[in-house]
């Protein structure tokens, strides 16, 4: 057995959110929910986007794409998340857990450089308008979206198959709900120093490659922003950009805590939170932050309302 140099496990166990069976039911249906919210939510964007002529701009053409990750990005964990509650053992094969882990890094992957992108559509709209419709024409915008998808998959392919290089077989218990990097490198029997520093390394560039550009992008929009005379001007603007920025802020904000933190302040249970939460709450959150704060969204929604229930009573509101 000692010389044996392969993976000799055939499937993992995936451990869960908890082991309390008080809190198996409440947290089945608590995610169920969240997940239906999410397909609803991200699925009506979609189709939002795709069939009203108001809404075939760069913006929302890529609030679109950004919906498509994150219905699949969710899709790629949740259900098995939701096998946990109801499951005494929940297994997970070899190449299962291989291909989970791929989806999920290429749908995270996907999600920061798509918010680059949106950032980047923003500031040519505040900073360059004269000159938008050239900057963010379709075919920009077609090879913005390609390039992240093209982006996310050579990250994911370098994960995985760095991931399947490594031996487990000892351990086959997975201390998370999902096939995460990191989990599954604390079970392997073989050095995961090149492993550790891909994510140090590849992890480090993802973020800087996709903060960097949205700080620069803000940075300038505030500065043009403030150099506006108009109080309502400003807030006009900046409204435009709330939604992205709250976006933003709480994807990258739990991806970093997760991440980049010392090993010394590795805590299970604020773990387990963080990755909820980019994982499956970002995901529901992401439409209804759009459809809240944007008005097209709020006035597209409005119209379908209206001819959906015929209120003629409404008609008198609008503006």
């Amino acid at each position: 057995m000692a010389t044996q140099n392969t993976s000799i496990i055939t499937e993992f166990i995936l451990e869960g959110l908890t082991e309390k069976p008080e809190l198996q039911l409440p947290f089945f249906f608590l995610f169920l929910a969240i997940y239906g919210v999410t397909i609803v939510g991200n699925m009506g964007m979609i189709l939002l986007i795709s069939f009203n002529s108001k809404l075939q701009t760069p913006m929302y053409f890529f609030l679109g794409n950004l919906s498509s990750v994150d219905l699949f990005y969710s899709s790629v964990v949740t259900p098995k998340l939701l096998g946990n509650f109801l499951f005494d053992q929940n297994t997970i094969s070899y190449t299962g857990c291989m291909t989970q882990l791929f989806f999920f890094c290429f749908f995270a992957i996907s999600e920061c450089y798509m918010l680059t992108a949106m950032a980047y559509d923003r500031y040519v709209a505040i900073c360059s308008p004269l000159l938008y419709s050239v900057t963010m024409s379709q075919n920009v915008c077609n090879v913005l979206v390609i390039g992240v998808y093209i982006i996310a998959s050579a990250g994911a392919m370098a994960y995985t198959i760095f991931m399947t290089r490594l031996s487990f077989c000892k351990d086959n218990v997975i201390h998370h709900y999902f096939c995460d990097i990191l989990p599954l490198l604390k079970l392997s029997c073989t050095s995961t120093y090149i492993n550790e520093l891909l994510v140090l390394i590849l992890g480090g560039f993802n973020v800087l490659a996709t903060t960097v550009p949205i700080i620069i992008s803000y940075a300038c929009i505030v500065s043009n922003i403030l150099r506006m005379s108009s109080a309502e001007g400003r807030s006009k603007t900046f409204g435009t950009c709330g939604s992205h920025l709250t976006a933003v802020g709480l994807f990258y904000g739990s991806i970093i805590f997760m991440y980049f933190k010392p090993a010394s302040s590795s805590n299970m249970a604020q773990e387990n939170v963080a990755s909820v939460f980019y994982t499956t709450v970002i995901p529901m959150l992401n439409p209804l932050i759009y459809s809240l704060r944007n008005k097209d969204i709020k006035n597209v929604l409005r119209k379908i309302m209206k001819i959906r229930y015929g209120s003629p009573q409404v008609k008198s509101h609008n503006h």
